[in-house]
């Protein structure tokens, strides 16, 4: 013997579902705004840091590089640099900084090239300190590789 689904239950089946699914979009949201303070890094967040983060912004540089998984796949990642290249040593870091950004572009063959921004040194410093704010951000263990 074959059961039919009736009009209620169809109703009840679309109405049960739709309330499971928003009680579950609540109780993710409500999770996510909860574990943001915890992983965001925000109180190490500094005048400088802001100044750097514009500086990315002006200079485009999400156009070829990615921060935690966003933006473009042309250049490195470059959430994890200051661990790469600077030993998470912040002295040593922005002096890799101030060598790398004045020699760009470099002429290496085979190789994408960086262009050259001519940034002063106090703006090599904040996308310096941005970046060094950017490499103590919780993104669950991203990039998976320390070459990003």
């Amino acid at each position: 013997m074959t059961e039919r689904i009736t009009k209620s239950m169809a109703k009840n089946i679309y109405y049960g579902g739709g309330a499971f699914a928003l009680l579950i979009f609540f109780a993710l949201t409500f999770d996510t705004v909860n574990q943001i303070p915890h992983r965001s890094n925000q109180q190490d967040m500094t005048a400088s840091v802001v100044a750097g983060k514009k500086i990315w912004e002006d200079n485009n540089c999400v156009g070829c590089h990615t921060i935690i998984g966003e933006g473009a796949y042309y250049a490195p990642e470059l959430m994890n640099v200051f661990q790469r290249r600077g030993g998470s040593d912040e002295v040593a870091f922005k002096d890799y900084m101030q060598g790398w950004m004045a020699a760009q572009p470099l002429d290496t063959p085979h190789r994408r090239k960086m262009p050259q921004f001519n940034l002063t040194q106090e703006q090599v410093d904040f996308l310096s300190d941005f970046l060094i704010w950017t490499s103590k951000v919780n993104a669950n263990e991203w990039p998976p590789t320390i070459e990003g």
